[in-house]
């Protein structure tokens, strides 16, 4: 199988010739289906004349010339339809959902999606400014980390800035994420324990976490423990919904990508800062496990603190960056238990520590970087075995992460860009627990990507690339097993008129292990600035995930894994606008459907439990934000922020023998998330309100495990003191809500985190 990995190599190009092929004779036959059925109707309307010439050039005569530039495709015989089957998805039940809708297929979206835009949104098209241009690439970025990526996507985006990072003063990436971006979180608890993101329904082992452009997922588990990130080195946090990215195309993204980067380019002079906080768990009376009345205990005031101290020096071509951070977090906080009887949690101590370091080194010819990143994670944890009881096991977990990357946005000429990284990743996890046989799980993984850019036209980008990935196991449950996999792909980006971008895109997903040596991965993406303002964005793709080591090699405890198991797969397709009235108010709305099938869960065959792909499921959501920026004249306080979301989450279990009609819903994934924030910045500071709201879940996938709804309301304050000095207060959970993340593990009540940061240059 490892011969296969490499022998598939050569054949990867002629399949993505052929895709592209057969996608733009689809697309140029379509565009002659518009001008034969809906060109005289169009040309009808006031301003319609615009938009149909705009959209005849961008599907008839603009990727004809593409298409024979590069492939040399003369004869355009298919029908667009195919198109649809490609991208095939039985929406059969949906008429059951919406009253009087007929059944259709995803495929078909594609010129649904088109002709409402152009029927409903028949807007005039301003040309823009010299400058202005959204689609301009900036092949020369002074300020930190040049990624090759698309400067304008197709994909539902969202950015957490190093300025929102200090303001929300979370405890880890989880807690930040929750709180900014209203992702789903699924904890087993307070302070370093395990923490899942969702998105669009899908859970952290289909979710691709990436660090400084490089994916980090666990090929054991396929999740990645974000909390082991320090937040004090991240510079800004980009996250991509859905599993249409073309920027990074990384395997096993089918709910989104969280790209944390940590790499930033330092300005000249010496720079020294630190943070200490403490965080106070509420103390009251409670129930002892004895069944006797226990006192407040005044210690859970100090149950918490965090230290983290960083330096960073900037020299004219080099800049260097450190941080080291520290925990103690006990976790004792009070909560209900099933008989509403007050309990105070135990057994969860937590110690971990960190450090962090960068070195950006700008090489002679003044454009291309060197760069260079890497951390250390130790945590020692008390783990309970569920989230109530007595008996916890110790688990070790130490982690370690060398990055290495030539970001050359110039090279051999001035139209050809090209980024290169080697990495290593280094984890080992060690549980022992009283009266059993300690385990230890130790996995190394080398990754190289290699991403090319090429701008041969100002309306077209070319990029080309591929990574490849060794991943070594060896575990006291699973044995030791390796795997080479990886994969190459093709992206063009074409901009037939200024205020469209189109972006096809297909990745060969290759691997020396499995029943699928070698899988397309296909997508398709649009972007149309129908105004200065206003802009449509429409996505269809394919997601892929490859079985982790867990689900392939598992030996122990009545449970085997299944070496036979086929990858996750499934389809998608997403469409979005955002509106912006000047420079106060912004609106975003995404609608998505998915559908999924041979999603791996373990699944009982009498007393052994053991893998299958039995999963399958369907998703239809809408994501929705709208933000304010407010001015107004109150003293020093010059505008307040308002802003609210609201996500939309319809899940279909279709496993187990379930079909549309057993309306059965993916465990842990709300219908309705709900979050809503009024920030209030003066110059020397800010006071934040915000609020999550998350409704009904379920915690099996027979629907019978129900967890109540919750809402969090949390206070953040930072003022300045002087120069160099911020405070900072925090409280969580005011209402002193008891709920749970994940069944049978309560979440922390109300706590209060007051604590300084401090920076000297």
């Amino acid at each position: 199988m490892k011969n296969n990995f490499f022998n598939n190599m050569a054949a990867i190009y002629f399949l993505t010739l052929q895709f592209f092929q057969k996608i733009f004779k689809r697309i140029e036959m379509f565009a002659g289906y518009l001008t034969s059925q809906h060109g005289p109707a169009l040309l009808n309307g006031g301003n319609g004349l615009g938009v149909w010439c705009m959209v005849q050039r961008t599907f008839q005569g603009m990727f004809k010339h593409v298409v024979q530039l590069f492939f040399g495709v003369h004869r355009f015989s298919s029908i667009f339809s195919c198109l649809g089957r490609r991208f095939s998805f039985d929406m059969y039940h949906l008429a059951n959902i919406i009253p009087g809708l007929k059944p259709f297929k995803a495929g078909s979206l594609l010129p649904v999606s088109i002709l409402a835009i152009l029927i409903l949104c028949p807007l005039p098209i301003f040309p823009q400014e010299p400058g202005d241009d959204p689609f301009d690439e900036v092949l020369l970025e002074d300020e930190g980390l040049t990624v090759t990526g698309t400067p304008e996507t197709t994909q539902q985006k969202k950015t957490v800035t190093k300025e929102e990072i200090e303001r929300i003063n979370a405890p880890d990436m989880a807690t930040l994420l929750q709180e900014t971006l209203d992702l789903g979180v699924t904890r087993y608890g307070g302070y370093g324990n395990q923490a899942a993101i969702n998105m669009r329904g899908f859970d952290s082992e289909r979710i691709a976490i990436l660090i400084d452009g490089v994916p980090v997922n666990s090929t054991m588990s396929g999740d990645f423990d974000i909390n082991k990130i320090d937040l004090h080195s991240v510079d800004h946090i980009e996250v991509i919904y859905g599993g249409s990215d073309s920027k990074y195309n990384v395997s096993g993204a089918l709910g989104g990508i969280i790209n944390i980067i940590t790499l930033k380019k330092q300005e000249p002079g010496l720079r020294i800062g630190g943070s200490i906080s403490n965080t106070a768990a509420m103390p009251g009376a409670f129930y002892e496990r004895s069944g006797e009345k226990g006192s407040p205990q005044w210690q859970d005031l100090v149950d918490t603190q965090n230290v983290a101290l960083n330096a960073a020096y900037g020299w004219k071509k080099f800049s260097v960056m450190a941080n080291i951070f520290a925990n103690r977090a006990e976790n004792h906080f009070l909560y209900m238990d099933s008989y509403n009887i007050k309990r105070r949690k135990d057994h969860n101590e937590v110690w971990d520590t960190g450090a962090a370091a960068s070195l950006i080194w700008d090489l002679p010819d003044n454009y291309s970087k060197l760069l260079f990143g890497g951390d250390f994670y130790y945590g020692d944890k008390n783990i309970p075995t569920s989230g109530t009881s007595s008996i916890a096991g110790i688990q070790e977990d130490i982690s370690t992460r060398q990055n290495l990357m030539l970001d050359m946005p110039r090279v051999f000429r001035d139209d050809l860009a090209v980024e290169a990284s080697l990495s290593h990743n280094w984890a080992n996890m060690g549980y022992e627990r009283e009266g059993m046989a300690s385990s230890s799980h130790n996995q190394h993984t080398i990754m190289a990507i290699n991403r090319w850019a090429w701008y041969p036209l100002a309306v077209f980008t070319l990029r080309i690339g591929g990574d490849y990935r060794y991943s070594y196991l060896d575990s006291t449950d699973i044995g030791y097993h390796d795997r080479h996999d990886g994969g190459v792909y093709v992206t063009a980006e074409y901009a037939p008129v200024k205020q469209v971008l189109i972006i096809p895109s297909i990745k060969a997903v290759l691997c020396s292990s499995g029943t699928a040596p070698v899988v397309p991965v296909p997508k398709l993406g649009f972007v149309w600035h129908a105004t200065e303002w206003l802009t449509f964005k429409n996505n269809y793709f394919r997601s892929f995930k490859l079985p982790d080591f867990e689900d392939l090699y598992w030996v122990g405890g009545g449970m085997f894994g299944n070496p036979d198991l086929r990858p996750e797969d499934g389809w998608g397709a997403d469409l979005g606008g955002s509106y912006r009235f000047k420079n106060w108010a912004t609106l975003e709305s995404t609608f998505f459907v998915q559908w999924t099938q041979d999603s791996i869960h373990w699944y009982p065959a009498g007393t052994i439990w053991t893998p299958q792909n039995v999963g399958e499921a369907t998703f239809f959501g809408l994501d929705t934000k709208v933000r304010f920026e407010i001015p107004i004249s109150l003293g020093p306080i010059k505008k307040i922020v308002p802003s609210l979301s609201y996500q939309y989450l319809l899940s279909y279990l279709l496993s187990y023998g379930y079909t549309y009609d057993s309306d059965k819903r993916l465990p842990y994934m709300p219908m309705h998330t709900i979050g809503a924030s009024l920030d209030i910045p003066w110059k020397s500071g800010n006071f934040l309100i915000s609020g999550h709201y998350e409704t009904l879940r379920y915690a099996d996938t027979a629907n019978i495990t129900e967890l109540d709804p919750y809402f969090l309301l949390n206070i953040n304050v930072n003022q300045k003191i002087g120069k160099n000095v911020t405070a900072f207060g925090v409280i969580r959970n005011i209402l002193n809500q008891s709920y749970e993340s994940f069944d049978d593990y309560p979440m922390p009540g109300l706590t209060v985190t007051l604590g300084i940061r401090m920076h000297f240059e």
